[in-house]
């Protein structure tokens, strides 16, 4: 395994894990067997890299921020970061409509499939209907009040509060810059040496990534509805699909353009992110690892990545909003209505302002959806009629989010000039050698 490069050990450890949990589904007492001695080691993964989400965040931050020694940097990134996390947002909202008003995938659907669907999932539909009235019932603003944490500790404590951290370290990195160097630099040199050991640890926990997305694939698998289910939401599916891989190739051309760095660079040097983001359904859990790779690996400069990746995993979930406009239609289309192109271009801004609030966890996705389909006037019962293939998709537009994130990365750094060759480390680097 050591010889191997760490994206063909993921890789490898998925397609174990899935060949193991299609074998013990042909056993009796295989699925409980996956779910208690092998699934137990996929969350403990899982929770390593939370674990150390909101320090990386922290330390990062505040070391970018205050490295820039120059508020008008700090703006000049942060207006440039935004404004193309929007950009790309609105790009593949527009595809996802596109596709599927060419494919029209909901025509597909059987009135017997649509009953068993919503007879199956309505329960899980009406869980995520009350989350999203809490939402629309806190007022226009409500947003912009969730971004000012009124304890930081008690921010710190989720992982879902990524906005809230991110606003004290930008703040608190704003005040190192603003204060004389004499007394700022003990602060900066600790949150270097911080920012340093995060990384170690985040080298020393990717050890265990072949295991850990081997027990979530195996998990995942046994726990699966069944395959009648699936063959009717094929052609939805395929829709999200293709749009996804429509994205991901707009990614590396954009990013050949600007930085001169071919597909093939790219995609090496993020996939190890790419395959993690596809095993735990995580921005946040593969922030992490995203980080490592496109400083290391594809040279974006620190003060640049620890800047814009944190953000964009908060506020860039361009996969997410594609699914959403898919889905949306797609219901329509279930139910026999015909939207107009007033109400798909309000599916637009919606699923792009829902896009900016969205947690960067797994699910949160569909309580955005929820928004979007109440602003068109579709059903939200209609939700029941994709959640036996939302968990798959779900690990692939999270995967088009981190290929998001890093491309915006590139491209910012390459505009300020902070594009270099990278750099690799190893988890062992400071650890003496034997001669």
């Amino acid at each position: 395994m050591k010889k191997l490069a760490l994206h063909w050990q993921i890789l490898l450890g998925m397609v174990v894990g899935v060949l193991v949990g299609l074998i013990m589904t042909q056993f009796e007492g295989g699925k409980e067997i996956v779910q208690d001695w092998i699934k137990p080691f996929g969350k403990i993964f899982i929770n390593a890299l939370k674990l150390i989400a909101v320090p990386l965040i922290l330390a990062s931050l505040i070391k970018g921020v205050s490295d820039l020694k120059d508020i008008s940097k700090l703006s000049k990134m942060g207006g440039r970061t935004i404004g193309i996390y929007i950009i790309t947002t609105v790009v593949a909202v527009s595809i996802g409509l596109l596709l599927v008003n060419i494919i029209k995938p909901g025509n597909s659907i059987s009135e017997e499939t649509r009953l068993e669907l919503v007879q199956n999932y309505s329960g899980d539909a009406g869980k995520y209907a009350e989350e999203a009235a809490k939402q629309k019932e806190s007022g226009p603003l409500q947003a912009l009040v969730d971004i000012v944490p009124e304890n930081i500790f008690g921010a710190a404590s989720e992982n879902k509060n990524m906005l809230q951290v991110i606003f004290f370290a930008l703040i608190f990195g704003v005040g190192l810059i603003l204060i004389p160097e004499k007394k700022s630099k003990p602060v900066k040199d600790f949150f270097d040496g911080f920012n340093e050991v995060i990384l170690k640890i985040i080298d020393l926990i990717m050890l265990a990534a072949p295991y850990g997305v081997f027990a979530l694939l195996a998990a995942l698998v046994v726990e699966s509805p069944s395959l009648d289910l699936f063959k009717a939401l094929v052609w939805y599916a395929f829709t999200v699909i293709l749009g996804l891989l429509i994205m991901i190739a707009f990614y590396n051309l954009v990013v050949w353009i600007v930085t001169k760095k071919t597909p093939a660079t790219f995609l090496k040097g993020i996939s190890p992110a790419q395959l993690l983001a596809f095993s735990t359904s995580s921005s946040a859990a593969t922030l992490p690892v995203t980080m490592e790779r496109v400083t290391e690996h594809l040279g974006v400069d620190e003060e640049v990545s620890s800047f814009v990746l944190p953000i964009g995993a908060t506020i860039n979930m361009d996969g997410t909003s594609l699914y959403q406009a898919v889905a949306a239609v797609f219901i329509a289309q279930a139910f026999g209505m015909d939207l107009s192109l007033g109400v798909q271009l309000g599916i637009i801004v919606t699923a792009t302002l829902a896009s900016i609030g969205s947690a960067a966890v797994p699910g949160a996705g569909m309580v955005m959806l929820v928004i979007v389909l109440g602003q068109a006037g579709i059903p939200e019962a209609g939700l029941a009629l994709i959640f036996a293939i939302d968990r798959p998709l779900d690990m692939c537009r999270t995967t088009v989010n981190v290929t998001g994130d890093a491309s915006v990365s590139m491209i910012v750094a390459k505009t300020l000039g902070k594009l270099h060759k990278p750099k690799v480390k190893d988890w062992d680097d400071n650890y003496p050698k034997k001669q």
